[in-house]
């Protein structure tokens, strides 16, 4: 009889913040310098050299723990976690351990439109290693980049409530969401500013007790992370189907072969040898301080979704497409509140459709394409002084351009015909010279009003106003 199984998955984020300097010492966090040149003698831990704690790395940690639901500890301790690879000078990395500075969180995630809770264990501080480069031409060595050691990290760890890939994606999106609404990281998954370690296990369905766990790492984007969970389950299914046991260890995702290869077994806790560091004073985190913090919170990502829904009764679907980045929804709002006459779903369709995928082509849209600008536009199709399709063109000249709106139109000679003489005109020869469609409309085929709205708008160079058009051929067929 086949067993059926159970999927348990717990995720290890690092979110490299957003300071100028690292967490220890003035060099800079810049990325893409040339190798080894941030660096600085608490980098490369040269004898003698103290670290000095960056206070904006821990208001960062404080944010991203209020933002998570976490308590804030009024004291934690900063430790030693001892082992050495060639891209860590000093042959240990100052991180926390048994005191962190945030514990006992959660955030809510929606997967196929059910919400759940995924409680957080814990957020801590660290400092990040170097980089290896081994894609030299001489094989026999490996070359050492230090730019990244002392860069400032989170680490956030899930509890194991993860029951499939799909949730776990949308944990880690929306961690992303938040670290990213809060300013304190790019969340850029292929610079590395923002990765993820996944421990996953399989268990009997009923079973209490978890199953050996694998540590999955090298997964760069959502996908990589749902593709390398998935597999690794079919993993070890397959292994306890033929009798096998699952070895706890740490394994990399090869996005080339879609599979996930040995790299070493998992080592534990005491494997590091753990001891509070002596040159770094416990850390002190205030009420006052982490109230000051609380009222200063951005309203992040979901938040924002659920109010526009709720005050400008727009769509989740739009909302969630429209908050997903804090600097086009802020874009969208200020659009829509400079429009009180126009709908605000006419406005959110006007991105979605249009400006989102502008931006796309033309990255610089929104800083081209201001709120003002827009505004301008939609009032005057609001007006009746321009169509639709042409704010649509205006748009795309704004965004290519510095060009004043007023000379982009006067350019394109766009004017709306909205006089009803000279559109009741064009509508009545239109109609005689289509007696056989006119009969047929009348004998019922009234999707051939589309036809006489198309060649009207044709018959004016697509410069007649659409929603007069419509009204006076409404009465005209009717007669």
């Amino acid at each position: 009889m086949s067993i059926s199984y159970e999927t348990v998955i717990g995720l290890e984020v690092h979110a490299q913040l957003k300071t100028e300097s690292k967490i220890f010492s003035a060099a800079s966090t810049q990325f893409g310098a040339p190798p080894n040149t941030n660096t600085d003698p608490v980098t490369l831990g040269l004898p003698g050299v103290l670290p000095v704690l960056n206070m904006g790395v821990v208001e960062m940690a404080i944010k991203a723990g209020l933002a998570t639901h976490c308590e804030i500890a009024p004291r934690s301790i900063f430790a030693r976690k001892n082992y050495f690879y060639p891209d860590l000078p000093k042959g240990y990395q100052i991180s926390q351990f048994e005191l962190p500075i945030c514990q006992r969180g959660w955030i809510n995630i929606k997967v196929d439109g059910q919400e759940k809770k995924i409680g957080i264990t814990r957020i801590h501080l660290e400092e990040d290693a170097g980089k290896l480069l081994h894609d030299f031409g001489d094989s026999d060595f490996s070359h050492v980049d230090l730019n990244r050691a002392g860069v400032p990290l989170i680490e956030t760890v899930s509890e194991p409530d993860m029951r499939s890939a799909a949730e776990a994606s949308a944990y880690l999106k929306h961690l992303r969401d938040i670290f990213v609404y809060l300013g304190i990281c790019d969340g850029n998954m292929e610079e590395g500013s923002f990765r993820c370690d996944a421990n996953v296990s399989i268990r009997p369905v009923g079973q209490k007790e978890f199953g050996t766990r694998a540590e999955l790492k090298n997964m760069n984007s959502f996908r990589n992370v749902e593709r390398a969970i998935e597999y690794e389950v079919k993993r070890q299914e397959a292994l306890l189907a033929d009798g096998k046991v699952v070895v706890q260890e740490t394994r990399l995702w090869n996005a080339d072969k879609g599979v996930s290869e040995s790299m070493r077994s998992k080592e534990e806790a005491n494997d590091y040898r753990y001891f509070p560091d002596p040159d770094l004073l416990p850390l002190i985190v205030d009420a006052k301080w982490v109230e000051r913090l609380k009222n200063s919170q951005p309203e992040l990502a979901h938040e924002k979704s659920l109010r526009f829904q709720k005050d400008y009764n727009i769509p989740e679907y739009d909302a969630e497409v429209l908050t997903a980045d804090r600097s086009i929804a802020e874009h969208w709002e200020k659009s829509v509140q400079g429009l009180k006459s126009l709908e605000a779903k006419k406005v959110s369709n006007l991105y979605m459709t249009h400006l989102l995928k502008l931006q796309k082509e033309t990255p610089e849209t929104f800083e081209r394409i201001t709120s003002e600008k827009v505004i301008e536009i939609l009032h005057l199709v609001e007006s009746g002084k321009i169509s639709l399709n042409m704010a649509k063109e205006v748009l795309d000249e704004v965004a290519g351009s510095d060009k004043a709106v007023a000379d982009i139109i006067a350019a394109k000679g766009f004017v709306q015909i909205s006089d009803t003489a000279t559109l009741e005109q064009t509508i009545d020869k239109v109609l005689a010279d289509n007696p056989d469609n006119l009969a047929a409309y009348k004998g019922g085929k009234e999707k051939l009003f589309g036809f006489f709205v198309g060649q009207t708008m044709k018959a004016l160079g697509g410069k007649a106003n659409p929603q007069v058009v419509n009204d006076i051929l409404k009465k005209k067929l009717k007669s």
